[in-house]
């Protein structure tokens, strides 16, 4: 392993001699020098991994010399010492962006620690995650073996996106492959629970089951209903739980997560069931048999026009719950329109309730598909993720969210159901009214080249509370990472869909989805 280099400079360098050989002896170089001016004349010359900096020197002073290497070389981390404790020096040392701090008397371990800190911390935190994930990784593998409920699964699949997002910030990605293993391997295993247990969860009334998405209203949002007093219900489409941390860290300056819970989006995770699902607080084939003018089958590529009800639907759901509190209700479906809600918040305060439906998420997964540059972009889970941050960070939502804070507001941030990345593609064969996603598939005279595994058939529809627009009905939906194909041109579409991510069957990332109750610091 290479050595890290020091540049230490003091105008009393002479009496750290002891400290030198101590950091030489745990394997770094050090270079000693008595001013500030020698320090720069040393940065401009030679690269160094750390700056060890007092404060108090004869001349140029340590703030001086910060100033200036800063300007030479700005991403070398710079540690300041002194005997002052001005909180001054401090604030302009922090202001110019030092590394570390340190206050004389120091003993060597100080310096050590702080070195070790600055040029070590990344291969320590790698060592680390992965000697922790390897821990984790057998109780997982001998959990998701067992017989399980919604909640241990749950349970399950926030551990897993916990070791997701540390592995991603990991420099050391020798348990990827592993974890991605693991994480199959779970939804493997959770596609024989939801094939086991689905069909009780939507017909048999005394059976324990989970939140869905047709009561994720009654029992997440309207207890919290109060006259005059908004709350804010932000649902952003096809947002995972690894999306979800990535948000909460962003606004972690301004909100908390007073509940962060886990509910299941029910079958097919899409927009035009789940959501609408949401909105009414009805089954699809409730929704359908009950509010027929609301309803749009997804035969054929009629998809787009599914959830063009959910206003409407939320309306005929706060009559029949009974509950008279004011809401408004805003799609955002692009840029003019999130500034649109930003720029008119304060006339959002007039209603109890704040529906806003944020559509960019579910964009992004379709624009990935579609183009190559955004496939580039975004050629992996870690890569998307970080488009997903940068479009938060610098989206209308956060500004949104900011003003929320700023009036002390009351705010539930959701999802509709996740979306998962596929490489495997199954054949199936349909007539020209067979739905589109890649996902599932709901028409009559469906059929599989091979049923095998990855697969959950339903025949009859009824009992998943599905509708039926034909007798002949039956619904396909695809498990872990698959997708259907056509025969017809068979290699060309499985290349163009193969690592794209989509929704609409059964897997962890689908079906297990955030619910969050925040409260403003």
């Amino acid at each position: 392993m290479q050595r890290s280099t020091i540049l230490w400079a003091d105008d009393e360098i002479e009496l750290l001699k002891p400290y030198i050989v101590f950091l030489e002896s745990k394997g770094y170089d050090v270079t000693p020098v008595p001013s500030g001016a020698d320090a720069l004349d040393r940065v401009e010359k030679e690269n160094f991994d750390l700056i060890f900096l007092d404060e108090m020197m004869a001349g140029m002073t340590g703030l001086d010399t910060l100033n200036e290497i800063k300007k030479i070389k700005p991403n070398i981390p710079v540690v300041m010492i002194t005997k002052s404790e001005e909180e001054r020096i401090m604030e302009e040392a922090i202001g110019s962006k030092i590394a570390d701090y340190l206050i004389k008397p120091i003993n060597p371990n100080q310096i050590l620690l702080s070195a070790k800190k600055l040029l070590e911390n990344k291969r320590l935190v790698a060592e680390k995650t992965n000697s922790s994930y390897m821990q984790d990784f057998r109780q997982l593998a001998m959990q998701y073996n067992e017989e399980l409920d919604f909640q241990e699964w749950a349970d399950i699949y926030r551990k897993l996106v916990f070791w997701e997002l540390e592995i991603d910030g990991s420099t050391d990605k020798s348990m990827e492959e592993v974890f991605q293993m693991q994480k199959s391997e779970a939804n493997t295993r959770f596609a024989e629970f939801i094939e086991d247990n689905y069909e009780d969860w939507m017909t048999s009334p005394n059976v324990k089951k989970p939140v869905l998405s047709h009561t994720l209203l009654k029992n997440k949002v309207f207890p919290h209903l109060r006259e005059g007093d908004p709350l804010f219900f932000v649902l952003i489409d096809n947002f995972r739980f690894d999306q979800w941390k990535i948000l909460e860290e962003i606004i972690s300056d301004f909100f908390v997560a007073e509940d962060e819970d886990a509910y299941y989006s029910i079958l097919p995770t899409a927009t035009g069931y789940a959501r609408n699902a949401i909105f009414s607080g009805l089954t699809p084939y409730d929704m359908a048999k009950q509010h027929p003018d609301l309803w749009v089958n997804d035969e054929g590529d009629n998809e787009e026009g599914l959830n063009k009800n959910e206003e409407e639907f939320l309306r005929r759901h706060l009559k029949k719950a009974n509950i008279n509190h004011t809401f408004g209700f805003y799609k955002i479906l692009n840029n003019t329109q999130a500034k649109n809600l930003v720029d008119g918040f304060n006339n959002l305060l007039k209603d109890d309730l704040v529906v806003v439906v944020f559509n960019f998420i579910d964009m992004l997964s379709h624009a990935r598909t579609d183009m190559a540059v955004i496939k580039e972009l975004a050629p992996d889970e870690a890569a998307y993720r970080s488009i997903t941050r940068s479009w938060i960070q610098h989206s209308p939502l956060l500004d949104f969210l900011k003003l929320i804070a700023a009036k002390n507001g009351r705010l539930i941030i959701t999802t509709d159901h996740g979306m998962v990345k596929v490489k495997n593609p199954k054949r199936i064969v349909g007539d020209r009214n067979v739905n589109t996603n890649l996902r599932y598939k709901q028409g009559k005279n469906l059929n599989l080249d091979d049923k095998g595994d990855f697969v959950i058939e339903v025949r009859k529809p009824e009992n998943y509370k599905l509708p039926s627009p034909n007798l002949s009905t039956s619904y396909y939906f695809t498990t872990n990472d698959y997708f259907f194909a056509y025969p017809n041109n068979y290699n060309y579409y499985v290349s163009h869909y193969r690592d794209t991510f989509q929704h609409g069957g059964v897997s962890l990332e689908e079906m297990i989805i955030p619910v969050v109750k925040l409260k403003t610091k």
